[in-house]
């Protein structure tokens, strides 16, 4: 296939957890997701019961649309994220909203299984 285009607005699947939601589309066998955190929204709060681990197991390669993040590695390592950044995030942390502004990123590498349970 030469070109592939899909639409975020229009998601192949919506999953909805506590203070969020994530849109996916899957194109030429690629699945990018566009995730919503709303303002007090933290991993170990509101997906945590959904993945079943302790912390985030999922790696993240993405980008920041809007909002702020916080992100803390199990190492200790962290740092905060806002809009234009591009990251990558290994398996092992927690992260949570900053402010009073959503939160929304693009990720191509853990749409898949992001709030979604353990297997």
């Amino acid at each position: 296939m030469a070109f592939a285009s899909r639409n975020l607005d229009k998601p192949d699947e919506m999953r909805k957890f506590t203070n969020g939601e994530l849109g996916v589309v899957t194109l030429a066998g690629t699945i990018v997701g566009r995730v919503v955190f709303q303002p007090g929204w933290r991993w170990s709060n509101d997906i945590k019961p959904i993945a079943g681990t302790e912390s985030c197991e999922a790696s993240h390669t993405g980008y920041i649309i809007s909002g702020r993040m916080h992100v803390t590695m199990d190492d200790g390592t962290e740092g905060d994220l806002g809009p234009g950044d591009a990251f990558v995030i290994s398996p092992g942390h927690d992260a949570w909203i900053v402010g009073d502004e959503a939160c929304v990123a693009l990720d191509w590498s853990a749409a898949a299984g992001f709030a979604k349970p353990a297997e």
